[in-house]
């Protein structure tokens, strides 16, 4: 990522009235969670206003916890300018096909993760491609376009790869039983369950700065809430430390052809409730998720066109072919109870909400661990599920919400949690704790997930591509780098991490031109003009959303 010489183009800009100019910009909201809670996020966001400013525009930061930024965002579309966002590292993602289709394709942006309303015509052909493409390099190839296309449309502001430092008691936790995964650090599921205790302490008790949104298989919400489901239930593959797939509630899977797969389900697995697990609840589980029901699920089974039983071995067969369906597809879908499932979402199918907003009293899952309790803005409480083929070693996994990075921190010294989930605060401030203390571990690692300002590409003038490259030019992310993750962090100009090695497309970072001056040139040829130091529309466009 490179920074532009500096040019005379903002001066000239300034120079003149021109004879025609369209309405002057309304005031920008710009959204970002409070700095206690998320301290390089809200630093990112006062950094990006500043410069924004500078090009004449009035930015509103508007600081909103997480649950009240989400719903805004999420379900009123239309009613947003621009977010701090964020797309955490799962191990799913290992695979970029869910983020480069899933958060960028037009079927995705009614209800689905293109929350940001992009379409692109030549884009969803590309995804499309990469999608059926069983040829690794021809896919890569296809990757690397949808790359460069989104660094030339910017429908978002891309900030950052964060490295994501953890911590956790080594007297309380055998340090050879944390698991590190690739793209996601240590914590993971992996280490939940493999976690030893080195004594009478045996319960994993860990922190949040978010609360929890829900508990719903057939909802992504939230990171956090990921972190609980993905022990509550189960799914018939898991992508390993390695971030290569691997056959879990499967006993097995083998592709017959390059479009039919069959998968032989464990034996013996049972639901929380002492159900039987049954071919019949896999295949329930998928259809679930394309029955309008669950639409941020929708894309991973829209490819099945049918689903065969025939005693413990469920086929799959697909459209077209799909190199991707392992990881993207079986290691995506959370497997649910038919016998629980399936009345809620023949009541749903009546009423205009769908099932993502359905709450279980009592979340039954085969996972892992069972739940137990949610104090809301408080805890939950899951306990190990004993008779789970791969059974955790502590008794417990308790996760307290603690806003505050601080007295997360604090809460980690004194022994009231033994494991540092999550830590947005200074990492060498936690180093620092470390090395006084001596009975704590930390781990950094690089994430798989990203950063970004997620632009309303539905609303003027955040429809305008140009308008959206200048926004993205104006800050030079080794800034935000710098001054907002001390250096804790990789720049980002693509969805794609660097942690996907192989897939990830440097060109587009290293391409990247940054400055106040390049910002300018942009808006000045798409024909944005400069009124008494306000930036105003191109020719004669109206604002048609000022209050």
């Amino acid at each position: 990522m490179r920074r532009a010489v500096v040019s005379t183009a903002f001066l000239a800009l300034l120079a003149g009235t021109p004879a025609f100019a369209g309405d002057q910009i309304r005031t920008i909201d710009l959204f970002t969670r409070p700095q206690a809670a998320q301290p390089q996020e809200f630093q990112s966001i006062q950094l990006i206003a500043q410069e924004w400013r500078k090009l004449g525009l009035d930015v509103n930061v508007r600081v909103m916890p997480w649950e009240q930024m989400s719903d805004v965002v999420w379900y009123q579309r239309d009613n947003w300018d621009a977010t701090a966002w964020q797309m955490v590292g799962r191990p799913e993602r290992s695979d970029p096909d869910e983020i480069v289709f899933n958060l960028f394709h037009s079927t995705t942006a009614d209800k689905g993760y293109n929350f940001i309303g992009y379409l692109n015509p030549e884009y969803d052909t590309v995804v499309e491609a990469e999608r059926v493409e069983i040829d690794e390099a021809k896919r890569k190839e296809l990757i690397d376009k949808a790359q460069e296309i989104l660094a030339a449309d910017q429908p978002n502001m891309m900030l950052v790869h964060p490295k994501q430092t953890f911590a956790f008691d080594k007297t309380v936790w055998d340090p050879a039983s944390v698991v590190e995964q690739s793209g996601i650090g240590i914590r993971n599921t992996w280490t939940f369950m493999s976690l030893t205790p080195n004594g009478d302490q045996k319960d994993i008790i860990l922190n949040s700065g978010d609360n929890v949104q829900a508990i719903n298989p057939l909802y992504i919400s939230g990171g956090v809430d990921s972190w609980v489901f993905e022990l509550v239930y189960d799914r018939l593959v898991r992508v390993g430390s390695d971030g290569l797939p691997k056959a879990w509630a499967a006993e097995s899977y083998e592709w017959k052809d390059d479009k039919t797969i069959a998968v032989t389900l464990r034996e013996g697995m049972k639901w929380h409730d002492g159900e039987p697990v049954t071919p019949e609840d896999v295949k329930f589980s998928f259809e679930t998720a394309v029955s309008g029901e669950a639409p941020m699920y929708a894309p991973f089974a829209t490819n099945i066109e049918n689903i065969a039983i025939d005693g413990s071995t469920i086929t799959f067969t697909l459209k077209q072919p799909a190199a991707s369906f392992v990881t993207s597809s079986l290691a995506k879908i959370n497997l649910i109870p038919k016998h629980v499932w399936e009345p809620i979402i023949a009541d749903l199918k009546t009423k205009e909400e769908n099932a993502e907003s359905y709450q279980e009293e009592m979340p039954i899952g085969s996972g892992p661990f069972r739940f137990e309790r949610w104090l809301t803005n408080e805890e939950i409480v899951l306990s190990a599920n004993k008779d789970h083929f791969n059974a955790p070693k502590a008794e417990r996994w308790i996760l307290r919400i603690v806003p505050n990075v601080e007295a997360a921190l604090g809460m980690l010294r004194s022994g009231e949690i033994n494991f540092l989930a999550e830590f947005s605060g200074d990492p060498q401030v936690l180093l620092q704790a470390a090395e006084q203390d001596g009975d704590l571990e930390t781990v950094s690692t690089v994430e798989m997930g990203f950063r970004y300002v997620a632009f309303n590409n539905r609303r003027p003038p955040f429809d305008d591509p140009a308008f959206r490259r200048a926004l993205s030019s104006a800050v030079d992310r080794r800034l935000i780098v710098k001054a907002a993750y001390r250096g804790y962090a990789e720049p980002s100009n693509s969805v794609v991490s660097p942690a996907l090695g192989f897939w990830h497309n440097a060109a587009v970072v290293e391409g990247f031109e940054a400055g106040h001056d390049v910002a300018v040139k942009i808006l000045e040829d798409a024909g944005y003009t400069l009124e008494g130091g306000r930036l105003h529309y191109p020719g004669d466009q109206k604002e048609t959303l000022a209050e």
